[in-house]
């Protein structure tokens, strides 16, 4: 079984910097991390290629600082790993960056499974995934809680929908998106860190891809736009009160009065 795992790089602080012009969050220069909901779904592969066989790829997109999250991958079992890497990507919302992670993943080769986290920490959206399946023309499961088995070329598998939870069986290739509750992500291996050092991640750019039309990718592909993006504001004002209970009980009730909490 051949797998393609969708991973990100997110800023690892809420006080990642905002391109006040394009209102994008700023990709470089940035402490990052894997998107942890992709870390699930690398995990649910690696249990797969364990019990069927087969190989597991990774890919991203991203500035060229997106390659440490292949490496990480790498040091936890992914076989492979490609990085979708060029300016004309820049600031592409949830369908010119899905249309480019299908061409991508078009041109790495066959696959069977393609999996992702259910959602990304920065945008929030739930929406790449499924619309890389769109892109793909294959079947796509969102909100998967479980891989129940892979047989006759289809994979059964449990998800959460809104009222209930359902049993479905998919024809493979599909895209599955994962829920955090699937497994436990492996923690990275110091072993497989230093085996996997200086193994290649293949870079991939729009010239690379068979669709190469410019207004599919980046600002000119994205129809949607972020009118204003800020990180949360810190309030660590405090206040202290003193009395008998009678006084503090009051003191709270008119507090959360004041803040119409009550």
């Amino acid at each position: 079984m051949n797998i393609i795992v969708c991973v990100k790089q997110v800023p690892e602080t809420n006080k990642a910097e905002v391109d006040p012009v394009t209102g994008v969050i700023k990709r470089e220069g940035f402490d990052a991390k894997t998107n942890p909901y992709d870390l699930y779904a690398l995990e649910t592969a690696l249990r797969l290629k364990e019990k069927y066989s087969g190989t597991v790829t990774v890919i991203t997109m991203g500035p060229g600082q997106a390659e440490d999250v292949i490496k990480e991958a790498y040091s936890m079992g992914a076989d492979n790993g490609i990085l979708i890497s060029d300016r004309r990507f820049a600031g592409s919302d949830v369908l010119a960056t899905s249309y480019a992670l299908s061409q991508g993943i078009k041109s790495s080769g066959g696959f069977d499974l393609i999996i992702c986290g259910k959602q990304t920490t920065d945008g929030d959206t739930a929406q790449v995934g499924p619309e890389i399946g769109e892109h793909l023309n294959i079947p796509s499961v969102a909100n998967v809680l479980e891989i129940i088995d892979v047989r006759d070329n289809k994979i059964t598998v449990k998800t959460d929908m809104p009222a209930t939870v359902e049993t479905i069986r998919v024809t493979l290739p599909c895209l599955l998106c994962v829920s955090e509750n699937i497994f436990q992500p492996r923690l990275p291996s110091y072993i497989k860190k230093h085996e996997t050092k200086d193994k290649p991640v293949k870079i991939l750019t729009l010239d690379d891809f068979t669709d190469k039309g410019p207004e599919k990718y980046g600002l000119d592909g994205s129809p949607t736009r972020v009118k204003r993006i800020f990180p949360p504001e810190v309030n660590d004002r405090r206040e202290m009160i003193h009395g008998t209970s009678d006084e503090l009980a009051g003191k709270i009730y008119s507090t959360l009065s004041d803040l119409k909490l009550i």
